[in-house]
């Protein structure tokens, strides 16, 4: 695969994660993260098992089958953290503040896979932190700074570490077993997590009753998330994954659209700087690279 193409997907997966986070938003209100997440693994492994299942033989290998299981349950707990950042807070806010994944995979990328940064690229990290910061404060004040961050923003913070580590493995089991494989395994082995806490917290009694009151609202979730790992993985398989994932932290764009125009989210001007200094950051890093 080109890098051209490469591209084309990174782009495919900025659009993807973003209507599919808005309807992720949806769901954990309704419904909860666990459930939410259920869900999603669950469209995911049936809408997938056609395209790889010729590749499940390669989990016999025992290597394969640890990277894909370590992927699962890191997904399982980025996701938790992720979504109740998304049920606290404006959508518009916490996705900006989860860009901070991208400098992590960057790290892991050059640790990992000796990719290297330029200056400019550095320059465009650090613009992105800046805007970071800008985007999480809901109004600046020195004495106690934790206190006004926006809601949601520090657990989607914690949870953006997690999914910076989740990216970067995606990346690496697209490599060595196969880009779809880097998603529907772990979707199994998070989706078997999600089943135990359920079954251990409530049961599955409204699962069913949930599923069809707002079937259309599920669905759109998990095939817009499944969407979005798909192409990403296709993307990072044979192409630069600091590079690729730097394209994709645009995303909130569309988030920060869809908060804004549908659900009436306010956001402050020093907010509106930030979204626009850490996006604008990051589709430059994209573009010129």
């Amino acid at each position: 695969m080109g890098f051209e193409l490469g591209i084309i997907f990174a782009f495919c997966a900025m659009l993807f994660w973003g209507v599919g986070d808005f309807m992720i938003q949806k769901n954990v209100r309704k419904e909860g993260n666990v459930a939410s997440l259920l869900f999603i693994g669950i469209i995911g492994l049936v809408g997938l098992l056609p395209f790889v299942w010729k590749d499940i033989s390669s989990l016999a290998y025992l290597p394969n089958l640890f990277l894909i299981i370590l992927l699962g349950v890191l997904t399982f707990f980025a996701a938790m953290l992720d979504f109740e950042a998304l049920k606290q807070g404006k959508i518009s806010i916490v996705e900006v503040a989860l860009e901070i994944e991208l400098p992590i995979v960057i790290f892991l990328a050059i640790i990992f896979y000796k990719e290297t940064l330029t200056l400019f690229q550095w320059l465009a990290v650090s613009l992105i932190f800046i805007g970071i910061i800008l985007i999480s404060i809901k109004k600046v004040h020195l004495r106690n700074p934790i206190k006004f961050l926006e809601k949601g923003v520090l657990i989607g913070l914690v949870g953006s570490v997690f999914m910076g580590s989740v990216d970067f493995l995606t990346a690496a089991s697209a490599r060595t077993i196969s880009p779809l494989m880097a998603v529907w395994g772990p979707a199994f082995v998070y989706s078997v997590l999600c089943l135990i806490v359920l079954w251990k917290r409530r049961g599955f009694g409204d699962l069913k009753k949930y599923a069809l009151k707002f079937k259309y609202i599920i669905l759109l979730m998990g095939i817009f998330d499944t969407l979005a790992w798909v192409t990403y993985a296709l993307a990072t398989s044979s192409s630069e994954i600091g590079i690729i994932t730097a394209i994709t932290e645009s995303y909130p764009a569309i988030c920060i659209f869809l908060g804004v125009w549908i659900n009436k989210e306010k956001v402050n001007w020093h907010q509106y700087l930030g979204a626009g200094l850490a996006l604008t950051a990051s589709v430059i890093l994209g573009f010129l690279l």
